[in-house]
């Protein structure tokens, strides 16, 4: 039975065969630690580490690649963000279409600090009014973290116009960029985005347990930990100099050496080529749908503002059972339930069972797309019946 995967949202597979070579050559010819020594193989590892916080600058219009910060995934990164950033008594605003990896900090923040969230409501689609994102901030407001592309849906939210309602109002912008990043063109200057956090294992198809954070030149939050850092050994501080500051330990050499040859190959091809190859699927494989009776799609209709997410229901069928009938009878992988994102499925709709997630990737194609349709529309009229 064939395989077709479309679970690119968990994340992207395959990779191109550059990150996997890139990664095999660090272990063969350096596998030494960067920082941690003079000698040949650690001073190659940590220029490695160098060149690829230049080649991600690049990629999303960084001036200062000491600014990217590197972690071992998104999570990670919107964690700096927000423990780092916000203070006891602040009031962040938000939006109703976030991710667990910021509802649930902001949660315990709200906790253990006090802090004040306002969540903002998104349409039935999922997308932001920039005007309501105005309307919600305050005087007190001191961020403002909004996820750019629905790992439920897809919906791509305007960024650059929330980043201008975050200029004029004063109050720095943190994004979530697990979706977008690699899929939809990022620049942090033109967007005026002050945090961005992304990961390397899906829209920019590098390896797992890589991301980053840009940190902007107008914040600096606390770091999470503190510790060797091979810089300054001689003081039992954290130098308080980027990355440094933020970069305890050792890294995922490894794992950045697949990273930096990923980014490079999607700077090549380029994010907006991407982007609209993954949205030129999602919207053949809405077309498809609409003409099966008893199946829902739920996300934006305007493919040009959709990151290639497509979530579904079928009638009278839990999207569980749904997900394993399209794996164990056609090979088609997709992802079931609630994506670690109740606030979005609220906002949808879709709160009491989820619903089954195709996520599409670079590597899919039209023919893989119409495959998987016609599972669907089988395993629907079979499910109704």
């Amino acid at each position: 039975m064939r395989e077709i995967y479309m679970d690119n949202a968990a994340t992207s597979w395959p990779k191109p065969p550059a990150v996997l070579e890139a990664m095999a050559s660090y272990q063969k010819d350096i596998g030494a630690s960067a920082g941690r020594g003079g000698y040949r193989r650690a001073v190659e590892a940590s220029r490695l580490i160098f060149d690829t916080r230049e080649v991600v600058a690049r990629l999303f219009g960084v001036a200062e690649s000491r600014r990217i910060v590197f972690t071992l995934n998104c999570t990670e990164a919107l964690n700096i963000a927000l423990w780092g950033w916000l203070d006891e008594g602040d009031h962040v605003v938000t939006t109703s279409m976030e991710h667990n990896s910021v509802a649930r900090p902001l949660n315990h923040l709200k906790k253990e600090r006090g802090v004040d969230v306002t969540y903002v409501q998104c349409s039935a689609e999922g997308l932001l009014d920039p005007d309501d994102l105005s309307r919600a901030i305050t005087p007190r407001t001191r961020l403002v973290a909004l996820v750019h592309a629905s790992n439920v849906c897809g919906a791509v939210n305007d960024v650059a116009a929330a980043g201008a309602v975050c200029r004029e109002r004063g109050v720095p912008l943190l994004v979530d960029a697990a979706q977008s990043a690699g899929a939809v063109p990022v620049d942090v200057e033109e967007m005026s985005v002050d945090f961005l956090a992304f990961p390397g294992h899906k829209g920019l198809m590098g390896p797992l347990g890589t991301g980053a954070l840009c940190v902007g030149p107008n914040v600096k939050p606390r770091p999470l930990y503190q510790g060797g850092t091979g810089s300054h050994s001689e003081f039992t501080f954290q130098p308080d100099y980027l990355p440094d500051f933020y970069e305890a330990g050792s890294h995922n050499a490894i794992g950045l050496a697949g990273l930096k040859a990923a980014c490079e190959f999607v700077a090549e091809v380029t994010p907006a080529v991407i982007g609209a190859h993954k949205s030129k699927l999602a919207a053949r494989f809405v077309a498809a749908m609409d003409e099966m009776p008893g199946v829902t799609y739920y996300g934006p209709r305007d493919f040009a503002r959709q990151a290639g997410v497509c979530s579904v229901r079928v009638e009278g069928m839990d999207p569980a059972l749904v997900g394993h009938a399209l794996d164990a009878e056609y090979g088609v992988m997709v992802r079931t339930g609630l994506h670690c994102s109740p606030l979005a499925h609220t906002t949808l709709g879709t709160i009491d069972a989820g619903t089954v997630r195709f996520s599409f990737g670079y590597y899919n194609d039209e023919e893989q797309v119409d495959f998987a349709a016609r599972a669907l529309a089988e395993v629907a009229r079979r499910g109704g019946s």
